[in-house]
């Protein structure tokens, strides 16, 4: 049997019938869209959806980081920025 990761539930009868009501049920969080008792899909708020693009966007991100601090020291270049010469 697959896992249900939210403790709220409705049938697609449920939510074709009332999905503003079953979102005003489940408060901030998420609800499994469960077809002959497995989950089919999720119905998440739109202010879980934001967090969760935004903890998506900083694991990305830090793994680029990651990757530009992963450098050789020979790729390096020395810079002056009391230099007059650009200026």
């Amino acid at each position: 049997m697959q896992q249900i990761l939210t403790q709220n539930m409705a049938t697609i009868s449920e939510l074709k019938a009332s999905p503003a009501q079953l979102l005003k049920n489940a408060g901030d969080e998420a609800i499994a869209i469960i077809n002959n008792n497995i989950p089919t899909a999720y119905l998440v708020p739109s202010a879980l959806y934001e967090k969760l693009i935004d903890v998506a966007d900083d694991y990305y991100l830090s793994k680029e980081v990651d990757k530009a601090l992963k450098y050789k020291k020979e790729d390096l270049i020395e810079v002056n920025i009391n230099c007059r010469c650009c200026l």
